[in-house]
């Protein structure tokens, strides 16, 4: 299994990510974290950017899942039912099982995946290890708590190593 923290792509935001560039990319089904990736964690009810975001992608022939490591269901089981998309909770990553589960919902194979976060040590190691994309965002709404904080700072020297790739390619 494959090691790494670098992002293979960076964005400032969940719609900076367009569904042409992920068919540039080959991508066909995208896994997204929930908190901090398409709405920061105490926003409830998904708003209507994601939502508008949402269609252009399923109108581009992107299926959008949310893989989170929530341990209750209770946040993300409200969050997609409003917004009608399948999600795999409790998935634990940076661990394979919630990435494999996700792709046979959707009958992708990792080459057609990619793994839209937040954290390094959860989705884009997740990704990595699961052979699939690894695209990372800025935390929506900024860290919260000690810990994030912490968490993003350390975040910084794999990023820049990001941006100096993405602009060779």
């Amino acid at each position: 299994m494959p090691f790494s923290l670098i992002p293979d792509r960076l964005y400032s935001r969940y719609d900076d990510l367009t569904p042409q560039e992920l068919g540039r990319l080959g991508v066909r089904l995208l896994l997204c974290d929930l908190d901090y990736t398409l709405a920061p964690r105490r926003v409830e009810k998904p708003d209507n950017a994601l939502r508008r975001w949402l269609d252009t992608c399923q109108e581009g022939g992107v299926t959008v899942m949310i893989l989170s490591n929530n341990r209750s269901p209770k946040r993300v089981d409200a969050f997609c039912g409003e917004l009608g998309i399948r999600y795999v909770g409790h998935a634990g990553k940076p661990g394979t099982r919630g990435y494999r589960q996700a792709m046979a919902l959707a009958g992708q194979p990792p080459e057609r995946t990619a793994m839209l976060g937040d954290k390094l040590l959860t989705d884009v190691l997740g990704a990595k290890r699961s052979g699939v994309l690894a695209l990372m965002v800025e935390p929506l709404g900024g860290p919260c708590g000690s810990w994030n904080h912490v968490l993003h700072g350390l975040q910084r020297p794999f990023k820049w190593i990001a941006r100096r790739r993405c602009r060779k390619i």
